[in-house]
């Protein structure tokens, strides 16, 4: 590939600190000429949307991430009035808490922050958290609950320890209902109590307006309650109190991170494909997938504050984009798994698979420009650390390129807030356009929903056998129990099983599952 090429392909909006280099992703000129159509009638799409269409015909909701990071946006002045006064007053919370105005009952400073949610409203926290520390000097430590895990929850209030007394916990639930969330902070209240502390003193809602969690915080006293919005969904919400809060607490500069969104926004508006990023990254996934999904994402970022980039894409991505059905109702089965690490620890782990395995992916790799640490020091002559890092995925992708293998590669000036916001709006812009080439809607998400009601069928069984094993004393199998409260064999099987090891009052006979008798304990 001549230098003049690859120049043609490398997208750097003006003032930007992040370029998307589109020259390995092996695209014909003529694509995009082919796809041009499609494209400015996503853009027709994307402004629609912006301007409050209804986005998500499933809730009969408008989309509006967009509007958290430029106000002016917001489509009429009561909504502008009172999303502008929802941030004020999280700002000022955020100061009152750093500032030492609002404090733990004991009149100490809060020391740890704890934030408990699920999905979205963990996912997006955990990675500010990760790519924006500053180490010993952030004000408040973060500590995320993200499960209904009591192990996990335990770890965390042992990790703690006295510590607890300094805790800020922000309970993070839209409807207030979501098990995992509800659950966490049930366990988390009872560690309080156990402890001698009152949990209301320590605690902030972040939730729906009237939600059970609403409701729960303001009847009990809680600190503060902060909104969500019916109108921005999980996977995009860390533009509101669910990111700011957390990340403020922290001590990351907010204001930079929505101000680095909103410029990226401006960018990706562009109608001229050429020059918009977004535009450039959905059509590479598009030809990469033949619009079908057909190859994997792998996402390399060459930074460790990253990290964590996959995993908070895998939701963004996967959730938006994996859909049953098309717009019109068809079966068309879409979607672009992700997954991924970090370089260069993939030197040493899957991608030898990459190189020389199946080509069933293309990559992105994640350049940033600068070092940072002890960028200076020399561990060879005129050789540093971070020349290695450069240099093995410079090598990295040269040896995909000479297999075949697609890639295209992200470059950050820094990792700042700033460029952290440019970068996760670089992509939610290039969802939403990828969405519109393939004919699906970006903004449900119908299957997330089915899982949640077969969990809620699931304990509702276990309610009919506790019921059953309490009334009768005859040892069963498990297709035993089943027949006897009209359920299925295998998902008892596994219920008693798990209500034996924990000593939930099920005994169990040793043997293979179809021979196993459950019984109550007398």
């Amino acid at each position: 590939m001549s230098f003049e090429s690859f120049s043609d392909q490398y997208c750097q909006p003006s003032g930007m600190p992040l370029a998307l280099d589109m020259s390995r992703m092996n695209i014909p000129g003529s694509f995009f000429l082919e796809m041009e159509g499609k494209m400015q009638s996503a853009y027709d799409e994307m402004e629609k949307l912006e301007a409050g269409a209804i986005a998500n015909p499933d809730e009969g909701r408008m989309v509006g991430h967009y509007w958290l990071r430029d106000f002016a946006m917001l489509p009429n002045e009561g909504l502008r009035e009172e999303v502008k006064g929802d941030y004020d007053r999280t700002i000022k919370l955020l100061a009152d808490v750093i500032g030492g105005k609002v404090t733990a009952p004991n009149g100490e400073p809060f020391r740890n922050l704890l934030s408990i949610g699920i999905g979205g409203s963990a996912l997006g926290p955990q990675f500010l958290a990760q790519a924006l520390s500053k180490g010993r000097e952030d004000k408040l430590k973060p500590y995320f609950l993200d499960n209904t895990d009591p192990e996990g929850v335990a770890r965390i209030i042992d990790e703690l320890g006295a510590g607890l007394a300094q805790t800020l916990v922000l309970v993070i639930s839209k409807s207030g209902g979501t098990p995992e969330t509800r659950n966490g902070m049930l366990l988390v209240e009872e560690a309080f109590r156990a402890a001698g502390l009152k949990f209301s003193k320590h605690a902030i809602a972040i939730t729906g307006d009237g939600s059970k969690l609403d409701r729960y915080a303001k009847d009990n006293g809680w600190l503060d309650r902060l909104p969500m919005y019916d109108w921005v969904g999980g996977r995009t919400s860390l533009w509101s109190a669910v990111g700011l809060m957390p990340a403020g607490l922290q001590g990351i500069d907010v204001d930079q991170l929505l101000k680095g969104a909103a410029a990226m926004d401006v960018s990706t508006r562009s109608r001229k494909t050429s020059e918009n990023p977004a535009a450039l990254l959905a059509l590479g996934w598009f030809h990469a997938t033949k619009g079908r999904g057909e190859k994997d994402m792998v996402v390399i970022p060459y930074k460790d504050s990253l990290a964590l980039l996959s995993r908070y894409l895998q939701q963004l991505i996967m959730e938006s984009l994996g859909k049953e059905k098309d717009l019109e109702g068809n079966v068309v089965e879409q979607g672009i798994a992700v997954y991924g690490n970090k370089g260069s620890t993939d030197q040493h782990a899957y991608v030898q698979q990459l190189r020389d395995g199946v080509n069933n992916f293309f990559l992105t790799f994640v350049q940033v420009l600068d070092d940072r640490g002890n960028a200076g020091f020399e561990v060879e002559e005129q050789v540093t650390a971070g020349d290695y890092l450069l240099g093995f995925l410079l090598g990295t992708r040269e040896a995909m390129a000479e297999k075949g293998r697609a890639s295209a590669t992200i470059v950050l000036d820094k990792v700042t807030p700033f460029s952290v916001g440019a970068l996760l709006a670089l992509y939610e812009r290039a969802v939403g356009y990828y969405a519109s080439l393939v004919g699906i809607n970006a903004y449900h998400q119908p299957g997330v929903e089915a899982g949640k009601k077969a969990a809620a069928a699931v304990l509702e069984l276990q309610e009919k056998l506790f019921a059953a094993l309490k009334s009768d004393s005859t040892p069963r199998t498990a297709s035993g129990w089943a027949q006897k409260v009209d359920g299925d064999a295998e998902t008892a099987f596994k219920l008693l099983q798990h209500l034996a090891a924990n000593g939930r009052g099920v005994a169990a006979t040793p043997g293979r599952p179809a021979e196993i008798e459950f019984s109550w304990k007398k």
